[in-house]
C-alpha cells in the first residue's frame, strides 16, 4: 500500500482542480484505498454543505415568486411553480459535486464487496486447510497405529456392505483399479466429529488413505496439495466428498481418486 493521497490532492479532486493525468492517479489510489475513498468523500460532502449553507439566507426563486403572487394577490401556487419550488434547492448544487460524489460512492461500494469476497476467500482457505491437516493426521494414525483394518478385504462387495447401518450415506468402488493398485480393506473413522469411510488401498509399496463423507456445506475439495510430505487431493459429487492422501506420486494418487470419482457415477 502506497502513502495516502495528501489533503491538497484531495480538495484539488473534490474541486476539480487536477490534471487529467492527476485525476487517473488519483482514482486508481482510490480504488485500493479505503481510507483515501472514505476521506474524499467526506471533502465532498463537506463541499456540498458549504454550497448549501452558502445559500441560506438568499432568497430563492420559488421564494421571490411567492412574494410575487402575495404582492399581486395570488394565495395559490401554480403547478409548475410548485414543481420548480421543490427542485430548485436541489439545482443549486454543482454538477460537479454530485457527479464526484457518485463516484466516490462507486469506488466505496466497489471496495467493500472487493473487501466481502476476499474475506470469504480466506475462510474457504482456511476451511481447506483445516480439513487437509485433519485427513493427513487420520493417515499418519493409521499408518502409525500398524494394525489390520476393521473389514480386511479386497473385494469391493465385501468392504462397501460392510458400511451399511455405520454411515448415513452411500458410495460405490471401482470395479476396476489402476496398476499396482489394490484394495487393503477399510476403518470407521471420524472427520470434524462426523462418522466417515476410510478405504485403505495400497500403490506399489505406499499406502493410501481415502476418506469418504456426506457433502457438507463448506469448503471446496484440496485439487492437489501437499502437507508434510503428503500430497492431498480430493473431488465433490451432489452427494459426497472424497479425499486421498498418500505419499505416492501426485499422478498416481490421482489416477486412482479418478476411478473413484468415475465409480460414484454408476448405479
Amino acid at each position: 500500500m502506497t502513502a495516502h493521497l495528501s489533503s491538497e490532492t484531495l480538495n484539488a479532486l473534490v474541486d476539480q482542480e487536477l490534471t487529467a493525468d492527476q485525476v487517473a492517479a488519483a482514482k486508481e489510489h482510490l480504488d485500493r484505498c479505503p481510507a483515501c475513498t472514505s476521506s474524499a468523500l467526506s471533502q465532498a460532502l463537506l463541499k456540498t454543505a458549504v454550497a448549501r449553507a452558502g445559500q441560506r439566507y438568499v432568497a430563492g426563486t420559488h421564494l421571490q415568486e411567492r412574494l410575487r403572487r402575495l404582492a399581486s394577490g395570488q394565495t395559490q401556487p401554480s403547478p409548475s411553480d410548485t414543481r420548480n419550488a421543490s427542485s430548485s434547492r436541489f439545482t443549486k448544487w454543482p454538477a460537479s459535486v454530485w457527479a464526484m460524489a457518485a463516484m466516490l460512492l462507486v469506488i466505496v461500494a466497489g471496495s467493500i464487496l472487493l473487501q466481502q469476497r476476499a474475506q470469504r476467500s480466506e475462510i474457504a482457505s482456511l476451511q481447506t486447510a483445516a480439513l487437509v491437516n485433519e485427513v493427513s493426521d487420520l493417515h499418519i494414525a493409521a499408518l502409525a497405529a500398524n494394525q489390520p483394518p476393521q473389514v480386511i478385504s479386497s473385494d469391493r462387495h465385501t468392504v462397501k456392505p460392510w458400511f451399511q447401518g455405520k454411515l448415513p450415506f452411500s458410495f460405490n468402488l471401482p470395479e476396476n483399479l489402476p496398476d499396482d493398485t489394490k484394495l487393503d480393506g477399510a476403518n470407521l473413522a471420524y472427520l470434524h466429529n462426523r462418522p466417515v469411510a476410510q478405504l485403505l488401498y495400497s500403490i506399489g509399496r505406499h499406502r493410501v488413505s481415502v476418506l469418504v463423507r456426506q457433502k457438507q456445506d463448506a469448503a471446496p475439495m484440496p485439487v492437489q496439495t501437499e502437507r508434510s510430505g503428503f500430497n492431498v487431493t480430493g473431488f465433490a459429487t451432489d452427494d459426497l466428498e472424497v479425499v486421498a492422501v498418500s505419499d505416492v506420486d501426485p499422478a498416481r494418487l490421482s489416477g486412482l481418486v479418478r476411478a473413484i470419482e468415475q465409480a460414484q457415477t454408476k448405479h
